[in-house]
């Protein structure tokens, strides 16, 4: 068997496996980032809870890196590649895109662990410190340079005959190698989520000894909880696919060693398999370790959106006055909200 052939298979093998991977991938990220905007926005508790908020966003911004990544998926099995080594402008936006949702997802997770250590901190000028409004503003901010910076640094990206799309000039290149990889996406985040991770579940081990409500307590331990879980997954997911593009941006290897080509191509699928599991995990990683959490999804999905569902479906059958029931319903709900 020649080697064009093996390469061939590795390549074909490769291609399959992001179509069926991306394409499970992104069912349970629809159906999950789906699920958290409708806890996370329905839910009475946790709509001026600043966790909330910002695993709202984070949620958002899996969902349109989710979508992403399954036009690139759809793209390589239809045509064998995805496009952006053909089409300057796609090369570009799909680095832009992908960039800014990754920082986005990245350093949201790092302002919930942060938000919990001040929140769950023994002292009071702590806590107050950190407020919705200024959480609201910081994400703002930081939603700006996210967009300006992957603007700025996607731009560097064009097509180059024999390599693809990749960084054009010598300083993105340094700059993808040395700051952005390592750093920026890499070693800040985790650092910065998993201190503060830590320092929020030593002050939740403490929280019993102060006096606030148990409703507020439950909250705090729940949210700490399933945040440390996050941060866990984070760290071990997001590790291999940052060591591997720093490779190969410094060594990007030619369509012309076919064997090479096709080998980099299978690794490259399976860790960005791996990388893109960060972008739909958080529901079920809540739904796991949080017995709350499952009780408050029910709550949603049950007593709200399937009795909304049912009463819109069955309105024009109903000969029973509204009036006589929803006074009834919504304290059965307010009741339930507060598990």
């Amino acid at each position: 068997m020649s080697s064009s052939s093996v390469s061939d298979g590795i390549l074909k093998f490769a291609t399959q496996y992001s179509l069926y991977t991306g394409c499970i991938i992104f069912s349970f990220g629809v159906i999950g980032n789906g699920l958290n905007l409708l806890v996370f926005t329905q839910f009475k508790q946790f709509r001026t809870n600043r966790c909330a908020f910002y695993i709202t966003i984070e949620s958002i911004s899996n969902l349109i890196y989710q979508f992403l990544t399954i036009s690139l998926t759809i793209l390589t099995s239809i045509y064998q590649d995805d496009a952006t080594g053909r089409f300057s402008f796609w090369c570009k936006l799909r680095y832009i895109v992908g960039q800014t949702c990754a920082l986005t997802t990245f350093y949201m997770i790092c302002f919930t662990t942060i938000d919990q250590f001040f929140s769950t901190n023994h002292r009071f000028s702590l806590r107050q410190m950190c407020t919705l409004k200024l959480g609201r503003y910081f994400a703002f901010i930081l939603i700006c340079f996210v967009i300006i910076h992957s603007i700025a640094l996607g731009c560097s990206y064009d097509i180059q005959p024999t390599l693809g799309c990749v960084p054009s000039n010598y300083v993105a290149v340094q700059y993808l190698t040395y700051f952005f990889y390592p750093v920026l996406i890499g070693f800040l985040p985790i650092a910065i989520a998993s201190s503060f991770s830590m320092l929020a579940y030593h002050n939740v081990r403490r929280i019993v000894r102060r006096q606030l409500p148990i409703v507020r307590r439950k909250l705090d331990k729940q949210i700490t909880a399933m945040v440390l879980m996050r941060v866990i997954a984070f760290v071990f997911l997001l590790l291999p696919f940052i060591t591997y593009r720093i490779y190969t941006i410094n060594f990007p290897t030619s369509r012309s060693v076919s064997m090479t080509f096709a080998i980099g191509k299978l690794i490259q699928a399976i860790l960005t398999s791996i990388y893109i599991i960060n972008y739909a995990i958080n529901f079920y990683l809540f739904l796991i370790f949080s017995s709350r959490f499952r009780r408050q999804v029910k709550v949603v999905l049950v007593k709200k959106c399937w009795q909304r569902w049912k009463y819109w479906c069955c309105s024009i059958n109903n000969r029973i006055e509204p009036g006589n029931n929803t006074e009834p319903h919504n304290s059965q709900i307010e009741s339930d909200e507060n598990i």
